[in-house]
């Protein structure tokens, strides 16, 4: 695993380089988000428009990074070939702020290879190791089998059952939005790696 360094890069797996997300991965956020499948558990399948992504989205995650070495949303890219597959984010949770929420969204291309559980143990360890987290979460759909997979595989466990606000989800009835939290303590991420 590697630190940050003057290239950007936060973490490196087997497989994976995860660096800071710069100004000039507008346009592949946008093409991994045109990909309905890919946004299916997030907005059901809707895109995010390039001008929603360079007006809200993208200056909301840089303006982490301004504040935070150790936190932020990271391109994740192929270390044999530099090719980018998806998104990884490490930030304070939007609920319960003391805690950092893990996040990770891949191109259909990478699914099925065990990247998202390779890049997400990396996450998981970094928030332990370097951003002195005490508690790591993550929230999903209850449905989205796939991403409560992989919640599983880093490590974290069932913590509860909620249902997202109306105005995360607009027009959306209280069983499309039933959701799910998981999460692992710095205690049981130690014991587990013992």
């Amino acid at each position: 695993m590697a630190g940050e360094s003057g290239s950007g890069i936060v973490l490196e797996t087997a497989r994976l380089r995860l660096r800071r997300l710069a100004p000039d991965d507008l346009d592949r956020l946008v093409d991994l988000d045109a990909d309905p499948e890919v946004m299916r558990y997030i907005t059901w399948g809707v895109p995010t428009s390039r001008e929603r992504y360079a007006r809200e989205i993208l200056p909301r995650w840089f303006a982490l990074h301004e504040i935070s070495t150790v936190l932020g949303y990271w391109a994740a890219e192929t270390r044999a070939e530099a090719v980018f597959v998806g998104m990884f984010h490490l930030r304070p949770d939007r609920f319960e702020p003391e805690e950092l929420e893990l996040g990770y969204r891949l191109a259909r291309v990478a699914w099925g290879r065990g990247l998202a559980t390779e890049g997400g143990r990396a996450v998981v360890r970094h928030g332990f190791e370097r951003a002195a987290a005490t508690r790591i979460c993550a929230r999903t759909l209850a449905d989205n089998v796939r991403s409560l997979c992989v919640m599983q595989n880093c490590g974290l466990r069932y913590e509860r059952s909620f249902v997202y606000p109306e105005d995360l989800v607009a027009g959306r009835t209280e069983s499309e939005r039933a959701a799910v939290k998981y999460s692992i303590t710095r205690q049981a991420w130690e014991a587990m790696r013992a």
